[in-house]
């Protein structure tokens, strides 16, 4: 058995200092998981895949550990015109999209899920092609895809990297992030083969308030570390 634990529930706020720290956690429990499978197993090469920007911090650390590439998903919330802050599904830059069960029953008119969706995918494509030209050429196929995170949230940008994922044939794809509400984990297990989650408190509201200092990742600072972590 790992001697990490899989998930460990949580109530308290701050449980990070900051990205960095949180990514070194999550690097050795994945380190821990891999060791464990490659004594049953053949080993399957990894490849780590950030959500940008905040994930970029937690991964790099992880793909240092692992000794493999990192590299990127960009995936965006598709959010209403009049509430910004509501999500209503996610979509990632080439086009793969997840929409909330409960926005797809209601009764909004085509045209608002075509703008809402378009909006969000534009965003998606000028990430990255920001982020491109600093990410190594790889594929994964055949790889253990890692798809990491600072957090997760509602976990639509998430499962929406996953499916796209997914299209690419990996051996597997593992969901890790060092925070997540506990509610969420059988969400996130339909769409991985794993969850890797460090903390998993009950009362969530933002992952945010986990961190000792979550600022936000400047563009130029995330490129620095996929290409300290890819040089």
């Amino acid at each position: 058995m790992s001697p990490f634990p899989r998930f460990r529930n949580s109530d308290s706020t701050v449980l990070f200092a900051d990205r960095w720290e949180a990514g070194e956690k999550l690097a050795q429990v994945i380190q821990a998981e891999l060791e464990e499978l490659r004594s049953a197993q053949s080993a399957v090469p990894p490849i780590v895949y950030a959500l940008p920007r905040g994930g970029i911090p937690v991964a790099e650390p992880i793909a240092r550990q692992l000794q493999c590439p990192l590299d990127l998903i960009v995936s965006k919330k598709i959010t209403r015109p009049d509430n910004p802050e509501l999500a209503i599904g996610a979509v990632t830059s080439d086009g793969y999209v997840l929409w909330a069960d409960a926005y797809t029953e209601g009764n909004d008119p085509l045209m608002l899920w075509a703008e809402a969706l378009s909006h969000a995918q534009k965003k998606a494509q000028m990430q990255l092609a920001r982020f491109a030209p600093s990410c190594p050429q790889v594929t994964a196929k055949g790889a253990l895809a890692l798809i990491v995170d600072d957090g997760i949230a509602t976990g639509m940008t998430m499962a929406v990297a996953a499916q796209a994922l997914r299209d690419q044939h990996p051996a597997e794809i593992w969901i890790c992030a060092p925070v997540a509400p506990a509610s969420l984990m059988p969400f996130l297990r339909h769409w991985s083969d794993r969850v890797l989650v460090l903390e998993t408190p009950e009362v969530f509201y933002s992952v945010s308030r986990f961190y000792a200092e979550f600022t936000q990742v400047e563009t130029e600072i995330a490129i620095a570390y996929l290409q300290s972590a890819n040089r």
